[in-house]
């Protein structure tokens, strides 16, 4: 059996139906192994990054592995971007790139390169993978699969790249005698668990007010049913992190918004009030907790609950009373049992719960007086009639910069949508190339792609692909032609000198819906709060592709957003002392008077 065949043969048997490729002379091997065979499908992008992300957007919506393909060289670096996608949101994607044939190879042999397009992209990759390697041995590829299969979802899941040089492709092989990769079994100590279980359950009866924060994690460990279960058992409030904007819907009665450096205000007053904080799944960045992060629900006990010791012991300044290192799944099956079949008594919360709500209402991000603009789009207006206009199960996938932030904050979730960007890598253009990814896993379902003038400047190319190919990706393209959230930057930082930021500071500024239009993808303008419900009912039940540009004014402001070196209750503008002291249940930290 031709290896190339056997390659394939192994990406059908564990789920994998289509792959994302470039083809070039160091892959056409692999991908001239591919056949008629409906079950495992290839799909050409216009870029090799448009293959990597699409790849890690596919494995997020399928829960199962995604696959991108490219030759070596430059096909292989062009990777590089999406694989960091993953590597950083903890998505298992496989990579598979072509090299050059193992006697072209010169790494171990001192001249820089021999083989044409020669390029050692196991050491590039290495740092941003879980797994990385070469193949020199046809009769290593089986061994090299499974090992990389097992690797990208043990422990804390991520990425796998395996490089098979030409004349390995090649090679012909006998399967039946192929070796395999055995992994050694790993045993849950549920002693150990047990008790930090019983322990954080005591925190919980000492607390008055405790806080849940949910993370990535609980995706990732396929928990959104047992979170929910748990939490409507607890009755806690939760604040979820960005990568857990999904799992509850916004209108949910626990659910008290998210948190952190460009967050909503009740949601940092929640967590920092609380004299409880159960973290699961979550790694409490800076983006969350701020740049200091000893001031983090600083008089709050904190469990945390993560499969990644690593994320345990960073310090920072942020002690962890209860660190819990176990996978998600685990922990939950410890903590059900333990409310199920015994008398767990569970305290009542209500009056904390309710202090929250009435945060929710007084400091909604979308207020009325938005919707009073005449000229142009508010983008929280925007988030909050697409939201409504949005249908339960939907998929929104979200780009990087200022939509990326308006998004989490406006945007309410409904019941079974999919809301997620690329949180940790956040590159530009992610969206677009994800919406392929996403619609493709989801049988050609529509696909919500938000993204900014800039970051569709960056995977353009894709609308090709997406035309090509007739994926019903609804862009909508938040446009105020400038890198708006940069601009806020230079504003704080640089006194509004606007270099490289605007069209003044040298950007450039194409025409998107005539773009649009040159793939034949049809294009919508919108200009006004006047026409933004029925414009968005137009492009959200159209059929195929829509490039929907939203104007939005110049200079748009992510509010709140916290300044630097201030704690995540007192972002900008600034509240009046009197109403942020009134606010506060710990002591403030800061008695600086609002200047807004």
């Amino acid at each position: 059996m031709k290896l190339s065949d056997y390659v394939l043969d192994y990406l059908k048997k564990i789920g994998i139906k289509h792959a994302f490729l470039i083809t070039g002379g160091a892959i056409m091997n692999i991908v001239n192994s591919f056949d008629e065979d409906k079950n495992l499908k290839f799909i050409c992008t216009t870029q090799e990054q448009g293959a990597a992300i699409a790849a890690e957007a596919y494995s997020r919506i399928t829960k199962n592995f995604g696959c991108a393909m490219a030759t070596s060289g430059p096909g292989a670096t062009n990777l590089i971007t999406g694989i960091g996608c993953a590597y950083f949101d903890s998505i298992p994607t496989i990579y598979i790139t072509g090299q050059v044939n193992t006697h072209e190879s010169t790494w171990e042999k001192g001249p820089r390169q021999v083989g044409f397009q020669e390029t050692d992209i196991v050491s590039i990759a290495k740092p941003i993978t879980k797994f990385a390697v070469k193949v020199d041995d046809p009769e290593d590829i089986k061994y090299y699969l499974d090992k990389a299969i097992y690797t990208a979802n043990e422990g804390r899941p991520g990425p796998v790249l395996i490089d098979i040089p030409m004349n390995v492709q090649r090679a012909q092989i006998d399967p039946e005698k192929l070796r395999s990769y055995e992994p050694e079994e790993k045993k849950v100590d549920y002693g150990v668990l047990g008790g930090k279980v019983d322990e954080m359950i005591k925190l919980i009866n000492e607390s008055n007010r405790p806080v849940i924060i949910i993370g990535a994690g609980v995706k990732l460990a396929n928990c959104e049913s047992e979170t929910r279960e748990i939490i409507e058992k607890l009755k806690i409030p939760v604040c979820p992190s960005w990568g857990a904007i999904d799992v509850l819907e916004h209108d949910h009665v626990l659910f008290m918004e998210n948190f952190g450096v460009s967050a909503n205000r009740a949601g940092n007053f929640a967590v920092q009030n609380s004299d409880l904080i159960i973290s699961i799944g979550s790694r409490l960045d800076t983006r969350q907790v701020g740049g200091k992060p000893e001031t983090f629900a600083r008089e709050a006990k904190k469990v945390v609950v993560d499969i990644d010791s690593a994320e345990l012991h960073k310090g920072r300044g942020m002690k962890i009373d209860i660190p819990i290192n176990y996978n998600i799944k685990d922990f939950y099956k410890v903590l059900l049992k333990k409310i199920n079949e015994f008398d767990f008594k569970i305290k009542e919360f209500s009056s904390w719960i309710n202090k929250i709500r009435e945060l929710k209402e007084k400091y909604p991000i979308c207020p009325a007086s938005y919707y009073e603009q005449v000229d142009k789009v508010n983008p929280y207006v925007f988030m909050d009639v697409l939201s409504k206009e949005s249908k339960e199960g939907d998929i929104i996938i979200t780009d990087a910069g200022g939509n990326l932030t308006w998004t989490m904050q406006g945007f309410k979730v409904k019941k079974d949508q999919k809301l997620f960007s690329a949180y940790g890598n956040s590159p530009m253009g992610y969206s677009m190339a994800a919406a392929m990814g996403a619609s493709v896993a989801a049988d050609n379902k529509p696909v919500i792609c938000i993204i900014g003038d800039g970051g569709i400047k960056m995977n353009i190319n894709e609308l090709e692909t997406i035309a090509r190919h007739k994926i019903p990706v609804k862009i909508f393209v938040i446009n105020n032609h400038e890198y708006g959230i940069i601009k806020q930057f230079q504003d704080v930082w640089l006194d509004s000198c606007y270099k490289a930021t605007c069209v003044e500071g040298g950007l450039g500024d194409p025409d998107l819906i005539r773009i649009a239009n040159s793939y034949d993808i049809p294009g919508v303008l919108i200009n006004n709060h006047k026409e933004l419900k029925e414009k968005i009912r137009e492009v959200l039940d159209s059929d195929g592709p829509v490039l929907c540009n939203v104007e939005v004014k110049h200079g748009e402001k992510i509010v709140p957003k916290l300044e630097f070196g201030k704690p995540i209750e007192d972002p900008s503008p600034l509240l009046s002392r009197e109403e942020f002291n009134n606010n506060m249940i710990v002591k403030p930290l800061d008695s600086k008077e609002s200047t807004t």
